[in-house]
């Protein structure tokens, strides 16, 4: 079975399927990669318990930035967020987002909490 949360016409925000939750891409408001990293990542909490997941069981996350040389303020504020012992497997690389004002954009697959 294959659960959609929020579903409008292009995506769903969460889609559950095998006990896994694929996020989609969450980005954030604020002016510095910082402060949008953090609004970006609160989102993804959200999403997490929505889901049933929490960030102890995030599997995988993927995470573009606008600009590499924006990377050491995201991962400062991406390392404080991340549980000691539960890093994911990540992936980070440059692209152009949806919007010249974002600065960072992550996607997140979890594994749903069990029983």
């Amino acid at each position: 079975m294959i659960e959609r949360k929020h579903t409008g016409t292009r995506m769903s925000k969460i889609v559950i399927h095998n006990q896994v939750a694929y996020l989609c891409g969450q980005v954030g408001a604020g002016d510095t990669v910082a402060e949008q990293t953090r609004d970006c990542l609160s989102r993804v909490d959200a999403l997490l318990e929505e889901a049933g997941s929490d960030r102890e069981h995030i599997l995988q996350a993927i995470v573009w930035l606008s600009d590499m040389a924006d990377f050491a303020e995201m991962n400062a504020v991406w390392d404080d967020w991340v549980p000691e012992g539960h890093a994911p497997a990540r992936a980070c690389g440059e692209a152009k987002l949806a919007r010249d004002v974002l600065k960072v954009e992550v996607i997140v697959t979890a594994a749903v909490k069990g029983d």
